[in-house]
């Protein structure tokens, strides 16, 4: 199988977070909190819903970061040490990187956070793939986890031709979390956790048995593990030691506006992937990243009942969807003549209304206005607005004059 200051959302996902950052290798208690969600081999992963939050808390995320690791430092072992340098080589390179995939691991951290898993495993990720949503093929393994088929199974992940729960971000993330608390619950030491989810939970039980429990010195545990397994720990400590000494690598970890935050928000019924880009006011490639697990170009609700969205998109989809229920709800209620004469008696025929061609209607753009905000109001598509008016994006202009019906 295979992080400068930040604003987090006070979603229902609470922090709690209080082990300092030069913690040892074994925790320091900290107050329990109680899981998303709970799955079991037979019970798939269905993590809550989170509700849009509206008034954010200014939290440091990356004080809070390094205030859950659990494990060594930078200066524990010259592996770890020698993967941190490689990881910064190229420090801009690795901070626009870590700029790219930071809505995801500020969700990965909050999960984190409530299974009370050590803060270094929400750097796991990037060891496994970058946070790229890396697709399944075959028995690869798939997903910014990198979970094997046979894995996703026993986890409660949900895997099949139109739906893959290990591309699903917040459905992975809690069985990862998960698991990774179990081991730890059984082993006790989150080194080995990460070895177990490295090599395997029987593959660390034969190593416990031939070598005992390692020591918590070294900081890398002295077991004749495989080098894959071993640089897997090297690895996520490295990622760990940028997190707490960044100016040590040159590099400067970067911001999230509170808009870029990841929500959950509730699906109520199937849709076309592009009408749920369309609502969300986003591009179709753009929502496909974030909700990967959909293989086909519908989003199943009996396999997701959310979409994970900014919390800047993410109040536009419901809204459209609340002006789309509305809408209907308002067609449906309109009078229409029912005739209570005989079936069998001809009605009397009339002559049918003169059709005529309603007129060309126009908006001139003002300053501020967004193409999804126009097509709201005059109750159309972005993509009929586009089409209509020959636009190649979603970029308007103060004063342009658009077309908003399908009169020629």
């Amino acid at each position: 199988m295979r992080i400068r200051h930040l604003q987090l959302l006070p979603l229902t996902l609470s922090i709690l977070l209080a082990a300092c950052a030069g913690a040892p290798t074994q925790a320091p208690p900290r107050a329990p909190v109680e899981p998303l969600a709970t799955a079991t081999a037979d019970t798939p992963v269905t993590p809550s819903v989170d509700k849009i939050a509206v008034t954010p808390v200014t939290v440091d995320m990356w004080e809070q970061l390094r205030g859950s690791f659990a494990m060594a430092d930078c200066d524990a072992d010259p592996e770890i040490l020698a993967w941190a340098t490689r990881y910064t080589r190229n420090p801009q390179q690795f901070e626009d990187q870590l700029h790219d995939v930071l809505p995801q691991l500020a969700y990965v951290q909050q999960v984190a956070a409530q299974y009370d898993v050590a803060g270094e495993f929400v750097l796991l990720p990037w060891i496994e793939s970058h946070f790229r949503p890396v697709p399944g093929r075959r028995n690869r393994p798939a997903g910014i986890w990198q979970i094997m088929p046979v894995t996703a199974g026993s986890m409660g992940l949900r895997v099949d031709g139109h739906y893959d729960g290990r591309l699903d971000v917040p459905a992975a993330a809690n069985a990862v979390m998960k698991l990774l608390k179990q081991y730890h619950d059984e082993f006790g030491d989150w080194r080995v956790a990460d070895y177990a989810y490295n090599a395997g939970e029987f593959t660390v039980k034969k190593y416990i048995q031939r070598h005992g429990m390692p020591a918590d010195e070294p900081a890398m545990p002295a077991w004749p593990v495989r080098k894959v397994t071993r640089e897997h720990l090297a690895k996520l400590l490295a990622m760990a030691c940028v997190v707490r000494e960044p100016d040590r690598f040159n590099v400067s970890l970067p911001t999230l506006p509170d808009e870029q935050h990841l929500v959950q928000v509730p699906l109520p019924r199937s849709m076309p992937i592009a009408q749920a880009a369309d609502h969300a006011g986003m591009s179709v490639s753009a929502l496909k990243d974030l909700n990967a697990a959909f293989r086909s170009d519908t989003i199943d609700s009996a396999a997701a009942s959310y979409l994970l969205l900014p919390v800047g998109h993410a109040k536009q989809f419901r809204d459209a969807l609340l002006d789309q229920g509305n809408r209907s709800t308002a067609s449906a209620s309109l009078p229409f003549n029912i005739s209570n004469s005989d079936p069998a008696t001809p009605s009397p025929v009339t002559s049918a209304p003169a059709i005529t061609e309603p007129r060309q209607q126009t908006h001139t753009v003002q300053y501020g206005e967004s193409l999804w905000q126009i097509a709201r109001h005059y109750s159309v598509s972005t993509t009929q607005l586009q089409r209509w008016n020959h636009l190649r994006g979603n970029t308007l202009k103060p004063g342009q004059v658009l077309q908003v019906n399908g009169t020629h």
